[in-house]
């Protein structure tokens, strides 16, 4: 796996780099250098989805186990980053999220109800976001063959996430419990779950409380809306004033693409060739493109290295802090007490 992974990854690369270099490196590179300090206001930018989503996350727990909410947006952070750049097909994230919850002290069967309901309700706000941008489409630049392509795709992945959603009420996890046993690691996921049926009966729990998955949905929706503001302001920075319309075109069917290609780490040249394809319905230069899919990048970097490395700092801690102690043995010449 790791070696596919990392075939993916060179070759998204590769990829990203002959586009830049295709479309010409100096022009691409001017286009970013037009954005100037807004690079720094489109990064405070995405903080807010963030932000909200860890906030949202928290009603998904019984009022009495909601953790602090600066452990929610801690682990949310670092759970965007091990999605964006590191290899883990877009699942990394949400085990992350799990396994730092439960070793904070969260009772694994509410971390992982909340991680995978939550990561349910992403899927279908996401899917919806994507239909927003297919009605922009549609409305403002008539039909295509990307609509169409598009719109099959969203209707596979809704069909997808009602059978995933419909195994969640009815026991998936009971019923993947003898798989799970049959491999290391899978053991030790459902142990500190607390257990294949404790975990299923807590997802089911969860649904229960209807308010509370309304809220996170419509407030993950909202987010992913406030997400299309970093496109628009990403090119007003690069002096291209685009419609709000097009800008969530630009952001949701750039998302839908990069979720079709989760076996590319970081979906490396498919974002790059995603946004020349649809910046140019929307008479968007090419360079301007690959400046704002670069823009991007930097934005990823920025936010996800040092949750990265705080993530890792903090598994150290716990290693050493789990680790015995050797016992030291001072020889000062004396005989052993059962001698004197």
């Amino acid at each position: 796996m790791r070696i596919w992974a990392s075939l993916a990854i060179l070759l998204g690369l590769t990829a990203a780099i002959v586009l830049i270099i295709w479309q010409g490196a100096g022009e691409v590179g001017d286009a970013i250098a037009a954005a100037g300090w807004g690079i720094a206001l489109v990064i405070v930018v995405r903080l807010i989805p963030i932000l909200a989503d860890g906030c949202l996350w928290g009603l998904l727990f019984p009022t009495g186990e909601r953790p602090r909410l600066k452990l929610l947006l801690w682990t949310r952070w670092v759970g965007e980053a091990v999605n964006t750049l590191l290899p883990g097909l877009q699942m990394g994230g949400a085990l992350v999220r799990t396994r730092l919850l439960v070793v904070k002290g969260v009772p694994g069967r509410f971390a992982g109800a909340s991680v995978v309901v939550d990561l349910t309700l992403s899927t279908l706000t996401q899917l919806l976001f994507t239909l927003i941008g297919l009605g922009f489409l549609v409305a403002h630049h008539g039909d295509s063959g990307i609509a169409r392509g598009a719109a099959i795709g969203v209707a596979v992945g809704l069909a997808l996430l009602g059978g995933f959603y419909v195994s969640q009420r009815r026991g998936l996890f009971r019923g993947l419990a003898s798989l799970f046993s049959r491999v290391a690691k899978g053991r030790a996921w459902v142990a500190t779950v607390g257990g294949a049926e404790s975990l299923d009966a807590t997802i089911r729990a969860v649904y229960q409380q209807r308010w509370a998955v309304f809220g996170n949905a419509t407030g993950q929706l909202a987010a992913w809306i406030v997400g299309a503001a970093e496109v628009w302001l990403t090119l007003y920075f690069m002096g291209y004033q685009v419609s709000i319309g097009d800008a969530l075109l630009l952001e949701s069917l750039v998302l839908a693409v990069r979720a079709a290609a989760f076996i590319v780490p970081g979906a490396f040249g498919v974002q790059e060739g995603a946004l020349m394809l649809l910046g140019a319905l929307i008479g968007l230069p090419t360079e301007v493109a690959l400046g704002l899919s670069l823009v991007k990048r930097v934005r990823e970097i920025v936010l996800g290295v040092p949750a990265l490395l705080v993530w890792q700092v903090v598994e150290g801690q716990r290693i050493f802090t789990r680790a015995p102690r050797p016992s030291v043995t001072i020889d000062d010449g004396a005989p052993p007490p059962e001698q004197r």
